[in-house]
């Protein structure tokens, strides 16, 4: 359950009124009172209903009838209003338990507590099946205010123990509700009724926000990002201070009247001018000029991976600042795949990226500069289209992300987090799975001889013993011996290489391990190959002998029979 608590003013029957008329969409239809500070007051009952405004009336002067008599004395903003809102999986509560409800939150905000003769009037309407409104009027019996500091604070943990006591949802309470709720700027509700009525599924400014949000990820600097901006169809306004300085920046969707113009920080916190202007700053320049015969320029998409695998890492030990940081770049990257992907997919990713955004975001005020390798690795990417493989390879790797960061925010008990991250996995995979067959079919084309099939499973089964025969029988096992080749063909020694992947992760929570291997490979196997000092010292850390190398790169004790090995230096 939620609770909206505000403080409309001195105006108790514009209240009352907005409460028992229509509706701006005739939406209200049933509101009534489940309970109030005395039973025999009037009901207003539906708009439409004869004598509804002499009730209305009557009700009104019953609630300010304290207010009148303290005159003076009467604090300035004497209406008090919360609403309550169930959980929209909640099961429908009688008027009796709303009525529960309502005195409950009285008596723990101090408005109306229990036994107390001289609390404030208050009346609770139910509006619809899943909220009801409580108003009360600020001047208890012996014409003092009542006792309500803290009164959001102490509504919210009452609520807590209601959910408990009738079997309802857990909402997330505490910092992470403030947290998960301050980046992300809820639409209004005139902006949802006016979406309703357009018959469009987001909101103005959702939609914004989200296109904000991807021409954000791949913009390389704030000219390009307003470009982007424009080219996507919305108008872009940017305000200009005395210094000539660029001061901020506002966006609208294009409307055939008057357009609503929404600042950056109106659609979320992280979305103001400066704090793009740091995301933006804070990324590591990347490779531009073509590269000599001999020079090897890595694959951005190789480079996103690698910097993308080790966030799980930094979400267990680094500071709140970093993890931030790269939390708010990997929610970019979610944002900028669409771009890349195949028509097919575009729709799960745009999902995943909307849902993570609400599993992101920490109190901790990011220090980007922690995740300059990915987000220049981001921008890279917009020059080098992704193959399958590719975004596979990075998909596999986002989806143990958003596993890292549910199970960091369990550990913290961020519910709401929690479910944000369940839903982007829930998008993540159906992506990945859709793509994942064609791109382990590609690489399983190209899988190698027999005998070196059997000489890879030989490897394997020395180096993960434990993981051997679970990976033979898999799916993935052909393409994981055509990943083998192509290392092995670019100098690399597959013993190494298996060991170094597996050492990267335990194996052990893989739904597929050898599709984990595959990835993993894929992005070793850009670097470049390791010289033969180098390779000595990978043969020590192996545990084996230092001895002689065969033409390919392989220690000795991996080395195929004599047949197949060719001839030892």
């Amino acid at each position: 359950m939620i609770a909206n608590i505000v403080r409309p003013g001195n105006h108790t029957y514009g209240v009352l009124k907005y409460l028992f008329e229509q509706g701006r969409s005739n939406e209200h239809t049933d509101q009534h009172i489940v309970a109030s500070w005395d039973d025999f007051i009037p009901d207003p009952g539906p708009w439409d209903s004869p004598g509804h405004k002499q009730r209305l009336a009557q009700l009104t002067n019953a609630l300010d009838l304290r207010v009148e008599q303290a005159g003076d004395k009467a604090p300035e903003g004497h209406v008090w209003h919360c609403s309550i809102r169930a959980a929209p999986q909640d099961r429908i509560l009688t008027d009796t338990e709303w009525a529960t409800i309502a005195r409950r939150v009285l008596h723990a905000t101090g408005i109306a507590p229990d036994g107390d003769p001289d609390g404030c009037r208050w009346v609770a309407v139910r509006h619809a099946e899943d909220h009801i409104h409580i108003v009360a009027t600020k001047v208890r019996g012996d014409l003092r205010p009542p006792r309500n500091w803290n009164d959001y604070h102490r509504a919210m943990n009452e609520l807590t123990a209601v959910e408990e006591d009738f079997g309802l949802t857990r909402v997330a309470r505490g910092p992470e509700a403030t947290a998960s709720t301050s980046a992300v700027k809820r639409s209004t509700r005139a902006e949802e009724e006016k979406a309703k009525r357009l018959g469009h599924d987001k909101t103005a400014r959702e939609h914004l926000r989200h296109t904000v949000r991807t021409a954000l990820s791949h913009a390389k600097d704030l000219d390009e990002f307003f470009n982007l901006l424009a080219d996507a169809g919305l108008q872009v306004e940017t305000r200009t201070l005395p210094s000539g300085d660029l001061g901020g920046y506002k966006v609208a969707l294009p409307d055939d009247g008057t357009p609503i113009w929404f600042s950056g920080s109106s659609l979320a916190t992280d979305l103001s001018l400066p704090q793009i202007r740091q995301r933006l700053a804070a990324t590591e320049a990347q490779p531009t000029a073509t590269p000599s015969p001999r020079q090897h320029r890595p694959n951005p998409w190789h480079v996103a991976t690698a910097a993308a695998e080790r966030i799980p890492h930094h979400l267990a030990h680094a500071d709140d600042g970093a993890v931030q940081a790269h939390l708010t770049v990997f929610g970019e990257v979610l944002y900028a795949l669409p771009a890349h992907a195949p028509a097919g997919l575009r729709a799960e990713l745009q999902r995943a990226a909307s849902a993570f955004e609400h599993a992101a975001h920490t109190r901790a005020r990011a220090d980007h500069q922690h995740a300059r390798a990915l987000r220049g690795a981001l921008k890279a990417m917009r020059y080098q289209p992704a193959d399958h493989t590719g975004l596979a390879m990075l998909l596999n790797t986002a989806i143990l992300i958003v596993l890292a960061v549910q199970r960091r925010s369990a550990l913290h008990h961020h519910d709401r987090q929690v479910a944000a991250a369940r839903k982007t996995l829930t998008h993540l995979q159906a992506a990945y799975d859709q793509i994942r067959p064609a791109s382990l079919a590609a690489l399983a084309k190209h899988s190698p001889s027999d005998n070196t099939v059997h000489r890879y499973a030989r490897i394997l089964n020395e180096v993960l013993p434990l993981h051997a025969e679970q990976i033979l029988t898999e799916n993935a096992w052909p393409a994981l011996t055509a990943t083998l080749a192509a290392a092995e063909a670019a100098g690399h020694n597959p013993a190494t290489v298996l060991q170094q992947t597996a050492q990267h992760r335990s194996l052990d929570d893989a739904k597929s391990a050898s599709e984990v291997l595959v990835w993993r490979i894929q992005r070793l196997g850009d670097r470049h190959a390791p010289g033969p000092g180098a390779r000595t010292a990978q043969a020590r850390r192996l545990g084996t002998q230092t001895a002689p190398q065969t033409d390919s790169g392989i220690p000795s004790a991996y080395a195929p029979p004599a047949s197949h090995a060719g001839r030892s230096r």
